[in-house]
């Protein structure tokens, strides 16, 4: 079972690889999603518990299903 914790972790680690296959920064990424830019890199270091909503946006500006920001 994936624990809160381990879940921020996951999806962090997902955004950051996503975000660097994509060739993007995270000021980058910030424009693109709406976020600001340290939330992006709180998000990252799994500092940050996403909401639905701000788990579709980044899905949005990396071009990915929302699914590959939450699964292992």
């Amino acid at each position: 079972m994936v624990t809160g914790m381990d879940m921020r972790k996951l999806v962090g680690d997902n955004v950051c690889r996503i975000r660097k296959e994509r060739g993007l920064t995270q000021e980058k990424l910030s424009e693109l999603s709406g976020l600001s830019q340290q939330y992006i890199s709180d998000l990252e270091r799994g500092k940050r518990n996403p909401t639905i909503v701000t788990i579709y946006e980044i899905a949005m500006a990396l071009e990915v299903e929302h699914l590959d920001l939450v699964s292992p």
